[in-house]
Formats: structure tokens, sequence, C-alpha cells
């Protein structure tokens, strides 16, 4: 593989006005696709296999054209002080609402609160509900006016008036905290190269990448029904490795120009050594990405591919357009211990070289290996103490900003009719093989009303054929508590019996109960994924590393990180520590998909700095030096690259706490601890501690297994066989 990069480094910095030109073309056509393409919305958000998806596919047959997955609003009215909804000045107020919101063309019906009965026991707070057609992220904006001109027009008489539901649905926007984010980055670059011209090779090539990547996304969102979260974590993600893979190129290429290698030579060699870590290292992200479809959630699929694409650009450009740059800067890019003008002069060429700090660390590490390694266990360890009251749910309108309508609208329903209000139950009694389905209908009806936590049982509305029926129970406890989701189990447990008297199937589902059968269809995938993902990427780095115990270390090492940063997720996001500081105005359970995107994301980046920093311990143990002397070697070529990298992605990650949307909120805050765990804890300090504790057992690999796996040469043996500059005996490992 090495000898191929090498060559395909050449190449492209000899050709590199038409690798350039080829990026920028893909670019072009990509933003024109996009530019014409409807806007992403929402994607259709089903979920196989389980029983609130079944009930909803009920209901599509059974009740046709309700419009079952179209969009709805709540417009909650609260009457001033010491007045009441049921005064005739409110109530022809209310009315006037609701005559106004039954004459747009994409709504279906509007409830008359008063003929609901949805007005509150105490008479201050009432609510209409209005459904339309379409789902909130195809409703047109003529519509969405009216809805806000309707409550506008009631506020002007005088009522508070806020709008909860999904009609008022919006993209996601992230905030300027992005913009932060990747000037953080471009600062490190600076400091980390010297240069301008150098420091701003990564940032256009992973700009480039994420482009394309996100543009393709946009242009294919309405065809493949992708969500407007997918672009988002796509732009996330590879930003952050698209940054990282050109800074390891660059880097690399900057060593070979200081051992005085022509410029070519260089970027084919750094091509070939750092761009076989490289592929191996975003192989293992894509892995991670692609293997989120065994959980069988079509949303999470499409997050996960759309992700693996976006990184396989970045691997692409970073072995192509970044050598084809290399060319086009020239001399502007100088060999390593060079600094420009920017960060002052280089040190003279008779001047003895100092161990850097990398190298002054690892020293220390393999001095202390038993103090480091311990240290590093027990921190992460306790970082990860919060993740054992780990509770799983999906946000609802009271996790977003106490600023948005939705927000207000929740906090007003719950004020009125209790917290269970916002997460009603839609109970669908399949009676069509039942000898009395009226009979079976007041069965149900009974059966609920017995169980814990229920303020609220609607009585039974049959379809046309009368085999059919929808109860909506209205639980006593908020839509994300333990209390709700065990009453949804209670209810699904008094159905098995019902089933086994009269043959008649009772279903739970509406958004509450999916998010419960989301959460524990997560939980169930979560082993499988595990076994798969690491096992593969297990196999893969015996390949890259020729060794069992070093992908095993770094497994175990993964797992240590990953536990901590769900543990910094749990105690900000759902205990609230430090929840003012990351923009929480709402506490709760945590995303229900979080832990395991968090396990494929973190896992394929956690690989990285594996790949990157432990392939040049391997490279100067195969050359002959001793293993302690190895591990300092690595961090003195390595550490400084690496701890940029994480910077950059720590920075790129945590510029997305700044979202609207609390799932990327969540996602962008977790990333980023978790790649400092894994970078500063992991990968600095208990890696280097157990290679030194290891010594040569370390890469240690069965003889036989050594004959049966390929070579895939990622450290450029073939290079410095080929050119004869490297006289150093190699040590079989």
């Amino acid at each position: 593989m090495a000898t191929f990069l090498y060559k395909l480094g050449r190449l492209s910095f000899r050709r590199r006005h038409f690798v350039a030109l080829i990026w920028v073309a893909l670019l072009t056509l990509a933003g024109v696709g996009a530019a014409g393409a409807p806007a992403a919305g929402n994607s259709s958000f089903s979920i196989p296999g389980t029983e609130a998806q079944k009930a909803f596919d009920l209901l599509e047959q059974r009740f046709p054209g309700t419009s079952a997955d179209g969009a709805t609003a709540r417009v909650v009215f609260k009457a001033p002080s010491g007045e009441k909804m049921t005064d005739p000045g409110n109530k022809a107020t209310v009315k006037e609402t609701v005559k106004e919101l039954s004459d747009g063309s994409e709504v279906v019906r509007v409830t008359d609160p008063y003929q609901a009965k949805a007005v509150s026991k105490d008479g201050t707070i009432a609510y209409a509900q209005v459904s339309y057609k379409v789902s909130g992220m195809e409703l047109d904006d003529a519509a969405k006016d009216a809805l806000k001109d309707s409550a506008q027009d009631a506020r002007e008489a005088g009522l508070t008036v806020e709008i909860g539901g999904d009609a008022l649905q919006a993209v996601p926007h992230t905030g300027s905290s992005e913009i932060i984010g990747i000037a953080v980055a471009a600062v490190v670059l600076v400091i980390t190269f010297g240069s301008l011209v150098a420091a701003g090779l990564p940032l256009l090539t992973a700009l480039i990448g994420v482009g394309i990547g996100v543009s393709a996304i946009t242009g294919l969102a309405s065809v493949l029904d992708l969500g407007s979260t997918t672009s988002t974590l796509a732009m996330m993600i590879g930003l952050a490795v698209g940054i990282d893979y050109a800074l390891f190129i660059v880097s690399r290429y900057r060593a070979e120009l200081a051992e005085g290698r022509e410029r070519e030579e260089a970027a084919g060699r750094a091509v070939g050594t750092a761009g076989s870590a490289v592929v191996f290292a975003g192989l293992t992200v894509v892995i991670a990405l692609v293997g989120l479809s065994v959980v069988n959630i079509p949303m999470l699929t499409k997050m996960g591919v759309a992700a693996a694409g976006t990184v396989a650009i970045a691997v692409l450009i970073a072995l192509t357009m970044v050598p084809a740059l290399l060319g086009h800067a020239g001399r502007k890019v100088k060999p390593m211990g060079e600094k420009g003008k920017l960060l002052g002069r280089a040190k003279k060429k008779d001047q003895p070289a100092k161990p850097n700090l990398g190298a002054r660390w690892a020293s220390f590490v393999v001095r202390r290996p038993v103090a480091v390694l311990l240290l590093g266990v027990i921190g992460l360890g306790a970082a990860a103490v919060p993740a054992t009251s780990l509770e799983l749910g999906l946000p609802d309108d009271g996790s977003q900003p106490t600023s948005t309508t939705q927000r207000r609208a929740y906090d007003l329903l719950s004020e009125g009719f209790g917290p269970g209000f916002n997460g009603p139950l839609m109970v669908v009694v399949d009676a069509k093989d039942s000898d009395d389905p009226k009979a079976v209908f007041a069965e149900t009806g009974d059966e609920i009303k017995g169980l814990k936590d229920v303020v609220t049982v609607t009585p039974a509305q049959p379809n046309k054929a009368g085999d059919t029926a929808t109860i909506t129970v209205i639980p006593g406890s908020k839509p994300s508590s333990v209390t709700t989701e065990n009453l949804v189990h209670g209810i699904r447990d008094a159905g098995a019996g019902i089933k086994a008297d009269t043959d008649a199937n009772v279903l739970v589902t509406g958004s509450t109960a999916m998010n419960i059968d989301v959460s524990e269809k997560l939980n169930d995938a979560l082993v499988p994924y595990l076994v798969l993902v690491v096992g593969l990427a297990f196999l893969l780095l015996i390949v890259v590393f020729r060794s069992i115990l070093v992908p095993l270390k770094a497994a175990l090492g993964f797992l240590l990180s990953v536990m901590a940063a769900l543990g910094a997720v749990v105690a900000v996001f759902q205990w609230g520590w430090l929840s003012g500081l990351m923009g929480v105005e709402q506490t709760g359970p945590v995303m229900s998909m979080m832990p395991i995107f968090m396990v494929g994301v973190v896992f394929g980046l956690a690989m990285d700095y594996e790949v990157f920093l432990v392939t040049r311990m391997r490279e100067a143990y195969v050359h002959g030096e001793k293993p302690a002397q190895a591990v300092v070697t690595g961090f003195r070529h390595g550490a400084r690259v690496v701890t940029a990298a994480a910077v950059i992605m720590m920075a790129v990650f945590a510029g997305f706490i700044g979202s609207s949307e609390s799932m990327v909120k969540m996602i962008g805050f977790g990333l980023a601890i978790a790649v400092f765990f894994d970078a500063f804890v992991v990968r600095m300090a208990i890696v280097p501690a157990v290679l030194a504790l290891l010594g040569r057992k370390a890469w240690w690999l069965p003889n036989w297994l050594d004959r049966a796996l390929p070579n895939v040469d990622v450290e450029g043996d073939g290079l410095r066989t080929a050119s004869g500059d490297d006289d150093r005996e190699l040590v079989r490992v």
C-alpha cells in the first residue's frame, strides 16, 4: 500500500493543476445540485419491528384519510390575571382564532376548546388542536404564517398565546460557536506549523471536502428522505477528520523535507507513510459509522452512511489534493524545524537538537509506567461514575429553550392540565378477529383506567368498519419519566391478557410510546453493535500493527474513554452540572441514540490517534530501537501533531454545543469531551505506560498468523528498501 500511495502522492504533486481542478469542479457540481434541490426536512421516523410502529401502520390502513403522519399544532391560550377563558370576551377571541385557523388549505381539522372540553379546571388555560395534511417540514410558509398570525391576533386581544407541536419545526442552527471552533482550529494550525500557508492547507482541504459531502447530502435529501440533522452531523465529523488527516500528511511532508529530500519526493513519501495511516484510520471511522445500520433504525442508518461518505471524501482529498496544494505552495511550506517570520527564526544548523515536550513526557511515562497507568485508569473510572445512573429518552418540547414558543406552550399545558398532557398515549384496539368489538373496546378502556398513573381515558373512537378503535390515555407524569414508561408497559401487559381472552390486539403508539420503543431497541442493539464494530476494527488493527496486544489495548482504552465521556454527558445533561455554561435549560434523560452513536463515532476517532501515534512507535521498533526508546521516538515525532489534531477536533465538536437542536448540542459536547479523554488520557498516558510495561511482548504475533496476514506496509519499509536510504536492520516482530 505504501508504494501505491507513494506513487499517487508524487503524481498528485506533478499534476497539481489537474488534481486541484477536479476537486474544485466536484465542489461546484455538488453546490449547483444542492442549490436546485428542495430543502431538507425531518426524515420520516419509522422504527421497523416495534409495537408503536405496527400500531401506526395499522392506523394508516384502518383510518384512511386521517393524515396520521400529518403535522399538529396546539394553540394554547391563557387568560389575563383575574380572568377566565370562559369569560365572554375571551371566549369570542378564541372562537375567532379557531375560525381563522380552519381556513387554511392544508388544515384537516381544528378542535374548538369549548366543544372538546379542552379548558383547564380552573378555567385559566385552554387549547385548540390543529391537524394538517402534511408533516411539519412539508408545511408551506403560508400555512405557518397563518398559524403565527392567528396567535398574534389573539395576543393583541389580551390573551397569552403560545404554539406547541411539530407544525413550526425549523431546520436547527448551530450559532456562531461553530465559527469559533474553526477559528480555534486555525490558531492551533498556525502555532503547529509556524506558517499561514501551511496552516491554511488543512483548513482549505477540509472545507472543500465538507462542502462536497454536505452539498451532496443536501442535493439528495428529498430523494433519499434525509433529515436536516444528517447534514449537520456529517459536517461535524467531516470537518474534524478532514483537518486532522490533512494535518498529518502536511506534518510528515515537512519532516521529509527536513531530511533533505526534494519536494516531489517528500510529498510522495508523506502520502506513502502518513497516508497509509490516514487510510486505515479512515476505514475504522467508516466501519463504525456504517455499522450503525445494525440497529435497524432508518434515520440512524442514513446519518451514519452520510457521515461515512463525508469521511471517505476527506481521506481521498488528503491523499490527492493535499500533495497537489503542497506543490502549489512551493517553498512557502518550510521543513520541520524551520519557522517563518510569523513565529521567529529557525534554529541554527550546528545547534544540537533538544528533546521536545513529547519526548520528555514519554520518557517520564516510561520511567514511571505503573503510577501513570493507575492514575489514568482511576481518573477515567471516576469520570465514568455518573454513567451508572444513565436514563435514556428522546427530546420533546420540554427540552427546548424557554425562549421558544414550543417550550412555553409545553409549560402552559403542564400548568393547566398536568405534565402527562404533553405526552398522550394512543391505544389502538384491533378487534377484527373478535366476536364483539364494542365489548372489547369497553373492556380495554376499563382495564386501562385501573392502572397506576392514569389521569384520563377517553371513550373509544371506532373506525367506519367498527373493527378498530383508538383510545387516548393521559398519564400523570411527564413524557420522559420512568413512571410513564412503566405505564406503557402496563398497558401492553394488560393487552396481552385481552388478546388471550378475545383475540383482539391492543397496541400502544404515539410519540411517547415511540420514544420508549426506540430507547429499548437501541439498548438491545448496543452489544451486537459493539461486537461487530470493535471486532472488525480489531482485525483491521492486527493487520496494521502486526500485533495482538496493541489492538487489544486500543479497544480497552476506548471503552474507558467512552464510559468516562458518557459519565460527563450524564453529569451535564441529566444532573445539571455546568448546565448553564453549556446552554442546557432543561435537564432530563440522555438522548436514546447517544450511547450507540457515541460508541460508533468515538471508536473511529480513537483509532485515528492510535494509528497515527503507535505506527510511529512500531516504525522505530522494527528499525532496531528498543521498545522503551521506540515509545519515546514515536512521541517525539507524533505527540505534537496528535495533540494539535485532538485540540482541533475538540474545538470543531465543541462549536456545535451552540446548536438550537438539543440532539446536536448533546452530541457535540459528548464527542468533544470524549476526544479529550481519549487523546490526552488514554493515548498520551495509558498507551505509552502499557507499552512500556509490555516491552517486546507488545509486538508479539504468532508466526502462523504473521505468515497469513497481508503486509500492508504502513511504515513504508518498501519505500526505504527501494531507495536504499535506510541501512538499519529491520527487527522481525
